[in-house]
């Protein structure tokens, strides 16, 4: 299912300078050489051992739907430069209003745990085309994942309880919102209070009442009663307007009401003052009057570390609801993703002598920084326990049958590892478009969902802990590892 939310055309959601390239490529005769572009990210976010893949269904809808309309080449055509003359001649305008995509795109599954420096998409075909879909792919993909592994997080926190997710009041605009709640749900969160996230992608949605609700009555117990009464098959009951326990004891007098009427108390929710304390107070108060079947509901700012501390103090929640921390992504807004041209084709007369492809890489005086280069693949080795290791390796260096491998960590050359031709495996990317047509069939939002718990049940308890996670395998393959120093070399020698 694609993003509905926009009718327009979205053709330049993409920066200026990715269209003055395209301009140069055009210009210059090169627009249609054959290009390699990988899209990666170079640190988990939040200080964890795992990052959660997100983003690829709207990237197919994106693309699918891409089309320089009338509008968006008179808005162009308004553009000048410094001398104020026109920033683009009329022959390049009127090439992108004919331009149709024809890369070659291959992806990572959404729902995939992945670690920084593989690559999450990777682009193939004329470099003018991969320019443009630079952006885009980077808006799209970085903040879904960030905002899916933050949601994963959070689902290893409260493990079986209800988690719910409750952002959109505070998430950046509207296509925050509702990008959030999509990827929210893919993360781990159980439901949305977000509406039209549950009516565009089928989350189920949750919700109950203000505090202007109870407000707007005389008193609280009258506020509950009248709820109860208009909605008596879906009674939560926000307590904590005036006094926290108090609102307990008045939700109990409503849930014999609705008990005499053949319904029941689902729950009551805190959100404010010391929920560990009170939610506590509150269990006893309602396992006392019969109401043991009543869960609690606590929100106010929550995150993975407050959950942990509650559950730490005995804290009697079962239901999570989680806005602002979550939504935007609260202690690490980025996710920081690149993409980096890799490889360049060369012509038949230049390819007799120096090979097909021509790798490309970028160098940095932080490692980090340094890109890397050829035509990139990820395989995954596992075995009966899960997830081994990640090796990158290059599609022209290394066979992509069985085959003994080599895989060499990228900061220290002499930690290497073997893996025999026998070991089980899967290459992490797979084929999304070819020629610009789409040939991948996309899981629906529920079985990404599960997808993303079946992963997290394959890395090593280690990983996924909060504090000092313990550093998953990665590393190139051995050919690919000396391309690489060998490319680092010749740029460094000039």
């Amino acid at each position: 299912m694609t993003n509905k939310l926009y009718d327009t055309s979205l053709s330049l959601l993409t920066d200026l300078y990715q269209v003055t390239m395209a301009y140069g490529y055009w210009k210059s005769g090169t627009a249609e050489k054959e290009s390699v572009f990988n899209l990666y990210f170079r640190k988990h976010p939040f200080g964890g051992g795992f990052t959660i893949a997100c983003g690829l269904t709207n990237v197919i809808g994106y693309i699918e739907n891409f089309k320089l309309s009338k509008k968006d080449i008179r808005y162009l055509r308004s553009l000048t430069g410094n001398d104020g003359q026109p920033l683009f001649e009329e022959a390049f305008l009127d090439y992108l209003a004919n331009l149709k995509l024809t890369c070659d795109i291959e992806a990572i599954p959404e729902g995939t745990v992945v670690f920084p420096n593989e690559p999450l998409v990777r682009v193939r075909g004329p470099i003018l085309q991969c320019q443009l879909l630079e952006t885009p792919l980077l808006n799209l993909i970085n903040f879904e994942s960030l905002i899916a592994t933050k949601a994963a997080r959070l689902r290893l926190v409260v493990e079986k309880d209800t988690l719910l997710e409750f952002g959109l009041r505070r998430a950046q605009g509207v296509d925050g919102g509702m990008t959030a709640s999509r990827a929210a749900y893919i993360g781990g969160c159980d439901a949305t209070s977000n509406v039209l996230a549950g009516k565009l992608y089928g989350i189920p949605v949750r919700g109950t009442h203000a505090h202007s609700w109870v407000m707007s009555f005389d008193n609280e117990l009258e506020a509950f009663q009248t709820y109860a009464d208009v909605l008596p098959n879906n009674v939560t009951l926000l307590v904590d307007t005036y006094d926290s326990l108090e609102g307990v004891r008045n939700a109990i007098k409503t849930g014999y009401q609705l008990k005499e009427r053949g319904y029941k108390l689902a729950a009551i929710r805190l959100d404010s003052g010391d929920l560990a304390y009170l939610s506590i107070e509150a269990r006893k108060l309602l396992d006392e009057a019969g109401f043991t079947d009543t869960s609690i509901v606590a929100s106010n700012d929550l995150d993975e570390t407050i959950i942990n501390s509650l559950k730490q103090q005995g804290a009697k929640i079962t239901i999570w609801g989680v806005g602002t921390k979550l939504v935007t992504a609260f202690d690490q807004p980025a996710l920081g993703g690149v993409y980096k041209l890799a490889a360049l084709k060369h012509d038949s007369a230049v390819s007799a002598t120096l090979g097909e492809w021509d790798y490309k890489m970028k160098l940095s005086e932080q490692a980090i920084k340094i890109s890397t280069p050829g035509i990139q693949q990820v395989r995954r080795f596992r075995n009966e326990q899960g997830f081994l290791a990640d090796m990158i390796y290059n599609e022209n260096s290394f066979a992509s049958e069985k085959q003994q491998a080599t895989m060499i960590d990228p900061l220290d050359f002499t930690k290497r590892r073997k893996f025999d031709a026998d070991q089980p495996y899967e290459d992490l990317l797979v084929p999304v478009f070819r020629s610009g047509k789409l040939v991948y069939e996309s899981q629906d939002i529920h079985a990404i969902r599960e997808r993303v718990q079946t992963q997290l049940a394959g890395l090593h308890p280690g990983v996924k802990r909060f504090v000092n996670p313990h550093l998953y395998p990665v590393g190139l393959e051995k050919n690919l590892h000396e391309m690489k120093t060998e490319l680092i070399l010749k740029l460094r020698e000039g």
